[in-house]
C-alpha cells in the first residue's frame, strides 16, 4: 500500500547540491489501471498502481535494461524525466523532491510517503509548500505524462 501526500512547492529552503538525490525515467503502458515502467539510477521497474487518491496498492516488479527498453517503446504519452531529491524531515519522513525536465520543466513536486492514512491526514504542510495536491488528478505522473503544462496552469 503506498500512502502519500503531494504538494506543488515555492521557494526551496535548501541547496539541491548537497542532498542524496535519483535520476528518473518513466512512461505509461496504461493509466487506468496505472501500469508503468520506470529507470532509476541504474535499476528497472514494471509498475502497477491500484485506483485511489492518497492510499493504493502499488507492485514494484524488476525488469532488466532490455524488457524496459522494449516496453519504453509502447507507451502512450510522453517519457517523464525528472531528478527526485531526497529531503530528511522530522518523524523519520522524507521528502522526495521532483525537479521535472523537459515539457513538464519547471515543474516541481514534493511527496511524502506515510506508513498510515492517519499519519497523512495529521500531517502539516513545511512551510514552503504552497498547495496540496493529493486529491488532484492532474498531478498524478500518469496525467502529466498526457498532458501540457499549459492546460495545468
Amino acid at each position: 500500500m503506498e500512502i502519500e501526500r503531494k504538494f506543488l512547492v515555492g521557494e526551496i529552503p535548501y541547496s539541491l547540491d548537497s542532498l542524496a538525490y535519483h535520476d528518473i525515467e518513466q512512461a505509461y503502458l496504461c493509466v487506468a489501471p496505472v501500469v508503468r515502467v520506470r529507470k532509476q539510477d541504474e535499476n528497472y521497474y514494471l509498475t502497477y498502481k491500484g485506483s485511489g487518491m492518497m492510499a493504493r496498492e502499488e507492485y514494484n516488479l524488476p525488469l532488466d535494461k532490455e524488457s524496459y527498453q522494449h516496453l519504453l517503446k509502447k507507451a502512450d504519452g510522453k517519457i517523464i524525466s525528472k531528478r527526485r531529491y531526497l529531503i530528511p524531515i522530522e518523524n523519520n519522513l522524507t521528502v522526495e523532491l521532483d525537479v521535472f525536465y523537459g515539457d513538464l520543466a519547471p515543474l516541481i513536486l514534493a511527496e511524502i510517503e506515510f506508513e498510515t492514512e492517519e499519519q497523512a491526514n495529521n500531517f502539516t504542510p513545511l512551510d514552503w509548500f504552497t498547495e496540496d495536491v493529493t486529491f488532484d488528478k492532474r498531478f498524478f505522473n500518469s496525467y502529466l505524462s498526457k498532458l501540457d503544462l499549459k492546460t495545468i496552469f
